[in-house]
């Protein structure tokens, strides 16, 4: 296998040739053949070869190639053989998303700055562009694309089925139904690399580490769907728990609750953009309260262990593992971000009065000297997490976000894992350069399943 950048050309001859530079030939060992089988994306097409006497590496493509294979702009690009009759230009990389309202300047919603960032960096090493389900053409395998132009803009341009697909559907809901089901089956049918395969449900991280003792030991105790009788126990256990939605994001329905023995029950959330605290009597009346307010979906609920997490100014403190599989198909954390409980808030959102810091600033106040070596504990576990959760996981994995606690005595907590996590921790002033770090971490992952990398055998 040869794996190197070349000078791609277009030429107006309505053949179907290719002409290649003698430098190139003799690299990809094409000297002395007449034809071979020219491949981008997901589509191949036979070719007559010419050789050219011209320094360099140099391929040119007449418009009848082109209007076949669909490449979308000449200039330098990667070329692969990994078998000795076919050429492969590329990688050709698809980023999935969408929007509820599509416009000209923001096809991909709110999302469409980060995806505008990855395509920048990511047309660097290959051709990459976004779309949605809809721009999908299933009956020649094409999709209709957003590629980023040179002034920033986008252009629509029709090219194959990608060799690699990052997906970064923004919702639960944009990616539930039976077309999405059908389109990532499809996509494994047609063998083209598909990450990350959906959102998480709390329950589906603690179902994939149920068996897995040594991952087990950084999960608080947690049941999916508790009894009455079940969360009162939970309740007496550990005298305060998190009660939660399995499919929940962004702290929307957790509950704090806490039981002390002389006080009686405590429940805190929060509603209409304010923190609310209520007290019962008996936990009979917490109940009622929690039914009243939920009723049947009170089933998808998730009762958690609650931790006593270091804090700053009587504030708990989280973190944000931001994770990545690099170009060597290896876990590796990029960004942390540090949350600090808004006062009286039931979670560390910022949207709920949390803030945003380093790592270093949150963990020196509480192990000063040490705050460095609880750090790197802390990344050792996390890439264990991650190793065990993809071991565990039936799809592919590019990326995840662990919710990580520490507590008092150093014990490091992963409290969720998210398939698509959200990139607020790279809004800090002192995080962007991690958040570069981590589009660069998804293009490398991009180029390894792609097989567009060095040192492929």
């Amino acid at each position: 296998m040869s794996l190197m950048v070349c000078n791609v050309h277009f030429t107006q001859q309505p053949e179907k040739v290719v002409y290649v530079s003698n430098a190139l030939m003799k690299v990809l060992n094409l000297s002395g053949k007449k034809s071979i089988h020219l491949r981008f994306g997901k589509v191949s097409t036979p070719a007559t070869m010419k050789p050219i006497k011209k320094s360099g590496k140099h391929l040119y493509l007449t418009s009848g190639l082109r209007n076949t294979i669909r490449i979308p702009k000449s200039g330098n690009v990667h070329i692969l053989n990994a078998q000795t009759d076919e050429v492969q230009i590329g990688p050709l990389i698809g980023v999935l998303s969408d929007a509820a309202v599509r416009t000209l300047t923001s096809p991909f919603g709110s999302r469409t700055e980060f995806i505008k960032s990855l395509l920048r960096e990511g047309n660097k090493k290959g051709y990459f562009f976004a779309f949605a389900p809809r721009d999908i053409n299933w009956q020649d395998d094409t999709v209709l694309g957003f590629f980023l132009n040179e002034s920033g803009g986008w252009s629509r341009k029709t090219v194959p089925l990608p060799d690699v697909i990052y997906n970064r559907l923004p919702s639960r809901r944009a990616e539930t139904g039976s077309t999405i089901a059908t389109l990532r089956e499809r996509f494994i049918k047609r063998k083209i690399p598909f990450f990350n395969w959906s959102f998480f449900n709390k329950s589906d991280v603690y179902e994939l580490l149920k068996d897995d003792e040594e991952a087990n030991q950084f999960v608080p105790e947690s049941i999916m769907g508790p009894s009455s009788e079940k969360m009162k126990e939970m309740l007496d256990k550990h005298k305060f728990v998190y009660y939660k939605p399995t499919a929940g994001s962004l702290g929307n329905g957790i509950y704090r609750l806490t039981h002390h023995p002389k006080k009686g029950y405590f429940a805190r959330y929060r509603a209409k953009g304010s923190n609310v605290l209520l007290r019962f009597s008996n936990f009979n009346s917490l109940m009622r309260m929690l039914q009243a307010r939920h009723g049947r979906s009170l089933r998808n609920y998730v009762i958690q262990q609650g931790i006593r997490l270091i804090e700053i100014d009587h504030c708990p403190i989280d973190f944000r593992f931001h994770m990545h599989k690099n170009g060597n198909n290896e876990w590796v954390v990029v960004g942390i971000g540090a949350k600090k409980a808004g006062k009286g808030s039931v979670t560390t959102h910022i949207k709920n009065g949390g803030q945003l810091l380093t790592p270093e600033q949150a963990l020196n106040k509480s192990f000063g000297l040490r705050a460095n070596e609880v750090l790197e504990r802390a990344k050792e576990i996390s890439i264990s997490l991650a190793e065990s959760i993809e071991k565990n996981y039936p799809h592919l994995l590019g990326e995840l976000g662990f919710d990580i606690g520490i507590d008092e005595d150093e014990q490091v907590w992963m409290f969720e894992a998210n398939a698509k996590p959200g990139r607020s921790i790279f809004k800090h002033p002192s995080l962007r350069k991690e958040g570069r770090a981590s589009l660069i971490h998804i293009i490398d992952h991009c180029m390894y399943l792609s097989k567009f990398r060095r040192g492929e055998s």
